[in-house]
């Protein structure tokens, strides 16, 4: 036997067994060695394998695979215990990283990982590894209300740090900055991180004070100035915006299409102020539509690079608040110009189409034009005329009832078009919370979509659309919305899941469609595991974001898709029609392609964590004015129904949408399991059920606003259904000691860590409702769980605060 022929099948061994330690006699049973000869030659090669350092001894002298270092980079997100994962590819399994590994990183850090050992082939469990780096840190800023204190030498003082991801921190104020009073809201600059030394210390200068703790609305501002949102405009920037005419010249008509004289009306929520769509819609000769979906165009008065531009750039969107909305552009051009007043001149970009009686779009035209509203149209007024057929309210908007009803003729169209390619309705309830003068939660109030929001969203779908596939056949450099279609093994999952329920999917995993999903929610709507299977869809699908490539948006069943439609408050759909300007006036020839080839994958990228740090902020918000809400109710009763399940216990949702936790240390009545593939927690005497979109009666027992934590309790779990999905034991007292009184502690309260609570629960679930995200006019990311509308469009339930939202 050649020494290379030897150690080859020494590696082929050891390659297929790359965590297993072996002795000599074991490795030569596993080769199937026998003589003294053979046993030699092993020993021999072994030894020179160990000088190549291709394998390694331990105390025991056994060998062992030296495995090549493996460095990945991913996000890290921590756990109250000490340990943490990383995140690093999203179709692969998350990196467990043990405390003594983390190098003190927060939840959000970007960090290199050493694998340590490597996910075992066949489990789900995934690989472990070592923090080596942290490239970029989450938190380079704190917020906090600054407490005076000597007791720590060099510092004055420290910030009562409300972020859940960091309370077990404490963060020390050094004399070196600002030297703030008690009860002064700070940002501090975070200078030194946890060490070995000091393992739960941050070190942070005083930057800036940005009121008192007193002051009403100063907790929305914290979490806005934690999330770094950009929230005051520059003194340059309002400077140019002054300088802008509040009247639309003749010089600025020049080069567009009058259409003033026809009808377009907008159609907005009571409360919005900048109106960025009009529409209009007739029925041609031949028995088609005409749609005409008209936005204000904002890119005429904010110019390439100009101050205006780049502060749009850098704050990507629009938040809304509770009580607040923070522009992505000052208010000058938001709620004047550029808003679409009624009976006053506006520039828009248009986009006519013609439809035909399928509710294809046979003809298009896309163009700069002078409009003028007819009509502000509310929601509320536009359903009174089509739903409730008010005779006073159709009597005053006599000349344009016509048109409204050959509207919602044409949104039936379109719909139901939609609904045959494929496309995927997640229906969910929409919330307002509604605040005093104080800023304090008085109500909060489900909002119903009526025939006139949805109308507005099928017209915006169509504008997009229309928009995306006109540049992507003209294959020049573009900006589009993309929701790219679910990993094979993730579907396979999700197939695997609705199985059990008697569901069938017919297709592979491999090549999914839309409507292979959207035939799985008619399968199972009306039943009681429908909202369980309309949970795990949403978990099994990607993030939609912006590109500079057309990929198409799954969940719409959409071949193209953009965002055209809302430039008031979104820098891509503003880029969007900065590009059509372009290839308009300049060609679509090599010159015209090259200006912006180069800059549109950083604008998409940028321009998506941006939308990701807009829809966290108004998360956080959402769910601090909830919890301040409920800290009126604690000890009410209600009927709640339970949306995810998890190790610790049952999150469950309120008519209201407030969502809470009931712990498992709360669950008194059984010795209660997880079944990880039914999403189910189960009694073990008893067998009593629980899963999701199970209706429960729940007792409110605390609030914490602060952690933005609700916590419930079961009133009725007798009333729970019994099922047999707890695997048989022959044995059933040795698992007693599992249970959350005793043994590991496995379900005790401090398991409730806040990545349980807010990490991996969110992880899993809000990304992916928020990530169907296309939607229309800025749908998409308001719930978006994303946190809103789990429309196909949009991705995600989010309680909005104002109509402006809806774009």
């Amino acid at each position: 036997m050649s020494e290379s022929n030897l150690q080859e099948q020494i590696l082929t061994f050891l390659q297929a067994h790359p965590d297993r330690s072996y002795s000599v006699e074991r490795l030569s049973d596993e080769l199937q060695f026998s003589g003294a000869t053979a046993f030699t030659f092993l020993v021999k090669e072994l030894a020179n394998m160990e000088r190549k350092k291709l394998v390694t001894t331990d105390d025991h002298d056994q060998f062992k695979l030296v495995q090549d270092t493996k460095v990945v980079d991913g996000s890290f997100h921590g756990n109250d215990k000490g340990f943490g994962f990383v995140r690093y590819d999203p179709d692969l399994p998350d990196i467990y990283i043990n405390p003594d590994n983390t190098m003190f990183a927060f939840t959000g850090d970007d960090v290199q990982v050493e694998i340590i050992r490597p996910a075992r082939p066949g489990s789900d469990r995934g690989p472990e590894g070592k923090v080596v780096s942290i490239t970029q840190r989450n938190y380079s800023q704190i917020v906090g209300a600054f407490v005076p204190s000597t007791e720590n030498a060099g510092f004055i003082g420290k910030v009562e740090i409300k972020e859940k991801k960091l309370s077990k921190y404490e963060l020390l104020i050094t004399d070196q900055g600002i030297h703030p009073t008690e009860g002064e809201v700070i940002i501090a600059e975070v200078s030194a991180y946890p060490d070995a030394k000091n393992p739960t210390r941050i070190v942070g200068i005083a930057k800036q004070v940005i009121g008192s703790v007193d002051d009403p609305g100063m907790d929305v501002l914290q979490v806005v100035y934690q999330h770094e949102v950009p929230s005051v405009f520059p003194e340059e920037v309002t400077d140019e915006a002054n300088r802008i005419p509040d009247y639309v010249t003749e010089e600025d008509k020049k080069g567009r299409v009058d259409i003033t004289d026809q009808p377009l009306v907008t159609i907005d929520g009571a409360e919005s102020k900048d109106l960025d769509d009009a529409v209009v819609a007739w029925r041609l000769p031949n028995g088609n539509f005409h749609l005409g979906v008209h936005i204000a165009d904002v890119s005429h008065y904010v110019t390439e690079n100009s101050e205006l531009d780049r502060e749009a750039f850098k704050r990507g969107t629009s938040v809304y608040l509770t009580d607040r909305v923070i522009p992505m552009l000052p208010r000058r051009l938001s709620n004047g110009i550029c808003s679409l007043n009624p009976d006053v001149e506006r520039l828009a970009m248009s986009c006519e189409m013609e439809i035909d009686q399928e509710g294809h779009i046979i003809n298009h035209k896309i163009f700069q034009s002078v409009i003028k509203s007819h009509a502000r149209m509310t929601y509320d007024g536009v359903n009174q005329i089509l739903e409730a057929h008010d005779p006073k309210t159709r009597e005053k908007y006599a000349d344009l009832v016509d048109m409204f009803d050959t509207m919602g003729d044409l949104h039936r169209i379109l719909y139901k078009n939609r609904r045959h390619r494929g496309a995927i309705d997640f229906d969910d309830n929409e919330a307002k919370i509604i605040v005093d003068e104080t800023g304090h939660p008085i109500d909060i109030q489900l909002r119903v979509r009526g025939l006139a929001e949805r109308m507005i969203e099928s017209f915006m779908l169509a504008a997009n659309e229309t928009v995306a596939k006109h540049y992507s056949l003209l294959k020049v450099p573009f900006i589009y919305r993309v929701h790219e279609t679910p990993d094979a093994d993730r579907m396979l999952s999700f197939f695997e899941f609705v199985a059990t329920f008697g569901v069938n999917v017919t297709g592979s995993s491999k090549d999914v469609k839309p409507k292979m999903l959207q035939d799985v929610l008619k399968k199972v709507a009306g039943k009681p595991e429908e909202a369980m299977v309309s949970v795990m869809m949403l978990r099994s699908m990607k993030q939609a974001r912006y590109a500079d490539q057309s990929l198409g948006h799954f969940g719409l069943a959409a071949p193209y898709y953009t965002h055209f439609t809302s430039p008031i408050r979104r820098y891509p759909d503003m880029m969007v029609h900065r590009l059509i300007r372009h290839y308009a006036e300049n060609g679509t020839g090599e010159d015209a392609r090259a200006k912006y080839r180069d800059n549109l994958p950083n604008i998409a990228e940028t321009t998506s964590l941006n939308e990701r740090r807009g829809i966290d902020t108004e998360r956080d918000v959402d769910s601090m004015k909830k919890a301040e809400y409920m800290a009126d109710h604690v000890g009410e009763k209600f009927d709640a129904v339970i949306d995810s399940v998890m190790k610790f216990g049952l999150f469950v949702e309120l008519e209201n949408t407030v969502e809470g936790l009931v712990h498992i240390s709360v669950m008194d009545d059984d010795y209660y399991e997880y079944v990880e593939k039914q999403l189910a927690l189960v009694g073990r005497k008893t067998h009593r059920t629980f899963r999701i979109g199970q209706p429960v009666k729940v007792q409110l027992m605390r609030v914490d606003k602060d952690q933005r934590e609700v916590d419930f309790k079961l009133l009725n779990p007798e009333e729970a259904p019994k099922t047999d999905l707890l695997p048989k034991r022959e044995h059933h007292d040795n698992y007693r000691g599992n249970n959350r009184r005793g043994g590991n502690g496995n379900y005790k309260r401090n398991s409730n860590s806040s990545n349980n609570r807010n990490g991996n629960r969110n992880s899993s679930s809000n990304d992916n409702r928020s990530s169907n995200g296309g939607g229309y006019r800025g749908n998409n990311n308001r719930n978006h769980s994303s946190n809103n509308n789990r429309s196909n469009n949009n991705s995600g339930r989010r309680t909005t605060n104002s109509s402006n939202n809806r774009h």
